[in-house]
């Protein structure tokens, strides 16, 4: 059963009676060509049955490359860049302790980033830090050739065997790319590197539960085991509950949907929970480059609460009125802490005393709701009960199954991004490639 509940109920004021409930057959009718793989784009929905159909020599060849680095590294550096690293990154930065750099019992490498942009200042401190640090590292990139990985890799590549030599070097190479082609692949054969596969039928956006990202979630210390579960029990509950009312995954696309056709172009992701932060940027772009086509699309927007309702949250109380939110909620934290009782009360909080910093953090997401819905946004509330990997695992599925389904609402393909093209003619031309 699964663990995780949306709660639409806060939009209805917003949207003509009974619209909602209007998309029932066509949902049904999406997600049935998504489950079936007939849909628009369907040479890229190995996503949907990826749960199910992942192989568990796979995901013990991962755990076996785990064992053998972490006991040779401090560091491990992810090179990818979009869904080639965001994924992993978000659940990562979710299940870890908020200040895991300064932690000295660590069991698992200090996980690192590169190829995510190309500053030249932060490779240099990048370098400054695996001078002195035993690291091991994974390249992702289905071709080889995409120039942010690449060019981080060429460095990287080079530091490595410089510092360790190319024998040693290969061993701790991790190759994520394409299973018969591209410069990557062929390199990976060239020098021996471990190397695992990204399906042919599966986006880079949709690719977190792929070696892609199951590989740097292992190696930074967390079950996969139970994040496939997580995703395998909402697959199950989506495919066997087409009603409307029972799929959170299509009740999501429909509410959203609604909201779009009444003018609501922006979609603010809240969060409560710092934790969550890269979450966010892994759904801006799951949603950003899914639908962002053919002049349409809702643009989605994040935020971290309460910090951002000290900035951000004058505009979305009183702003232009095109925006709607969706909050995640967790319902439980990992940690407690009491407040104290103290005989000085000057900052007049001894009515908190003995209540947990969760509850203050609780009280504040449902007065800010409540303030959102009187200021005129709408807002959808999606829970899940603890931060965790099964509860990662069924909203990181959930995402992905409304995003298809509200992409095939909206008319578009949502599977693909001609427009990501644009940046790099451009770029390619002023740099004089050949």
């Amino acid at each position: 059963m699964i663990k995780l509940k949306i709660d639409i109920s806060k939009i209805y004021d917003f949207v003509p009676a009974g619209k909602v409930e209007s998309y029932q057959d066509d949902l049904h009718h999406h997600l049935k060509s998504l489950y079936e793989k007939t849909g628009r784009g369907n040479d890229y929905l190995g996503w949907v049955t990826l749960p199910s159909d992942m192989d568990p020599d796979i995901v013990s060849k991962i755990e076996e490359t785990v064992a053998r680095i972490k006991d040779i590294a401090e560091i491990f550096v992810v090179i990818g860049i979009g869904g080639s690293y965001l994924g992993a990154r978000a659940v990562i930065e979710a299940l870890n302790h908020s200040f895991t750099p300064l932690l000295t019992d660590r069991k698992f490498p200090l996980m690192l980033y590169a190829g995510h942009h190309i500053s030249e200042e932060y490779m240099a401190d990048l370098l400054d830090i695996l001078n002195d640090k035993e690291y091991a590292m994974a390249v992702i990139s289905k071709s080889g050739t995409t120039t942010e990985p690449a060019l981080a890799f060429r460095v990287l590549k080079e530091h490595m065997e410089s510092k360790y030599g190319v024998a040693e070097a290969s061993k701790r190479i991790i190759a994520i790319t394409d299973r018969e082609k591209g410069a990557l692949k062929q390199l990976a054969d060239n020098e021996g590197y471990t190397s695992f596969v990204v399906p042919d039928d599966i986006g880079g956006r949709y690719s977190v539960l792929t070696p892609v990202g199951l590989l740097p979630i292992a190696m930074a210390g967390y079950d996969i085991r139970e994040l496939l579960q997580g995703a395998k029990t909402m697959q199950d509950h989506s495919a066997s509950h087409p009603d409307l009312l029972e799929n959170p995954a299509a009740l999501y696309a429909a509410a959203r949907n609604v909201l779009y056709q009444e003018g609501r172009v922006i979609e603010i992701l809240v969060n409560y929970q710092p934790h969550l932060f890269y979450l966010t940027e892994w759904w801006k772009q799951l949603y950003g480059e899914s639908e962002g086509k053919e002049g349409k699309g809702i643009f989605p927007a994040g935020v971290s609460f309460t910090t951002d309702l000290h900035s951000m949250g004058q505009y979305i109380q009183d702003g232009m009125r095109h925006l709607f939110e969706t909050v995640i909620s967790v319902e439980k934290s990992r940690r407690t802490i009491n407040i104290p009782l103290v005989d000085n009360d000057a900052d007049r909080l001894n009515y908190l005393s003995g209540k947990t910093m969760q509850y203050v953090n609780h009280m504040a997401e449902l007065g800010t709701l409540q303030a959102h819905i009187e200021g005129d946004v709408p807002n959808t509330r999606i829970s899940i009960p603890v931060i965790n990997e099964n509860s990662l695992g069924e909203l990181i599925y959930f995402f992905e199954l409304a995003c298809g389904l509200s992409g095939y609402l909206l008319g578009v393909n949502p599977f693909d991004q001609p427009g990501v093209e644009a940046y790099k003619k451009n770029m390619f031309r002023l740099l004089g490639k050949p």
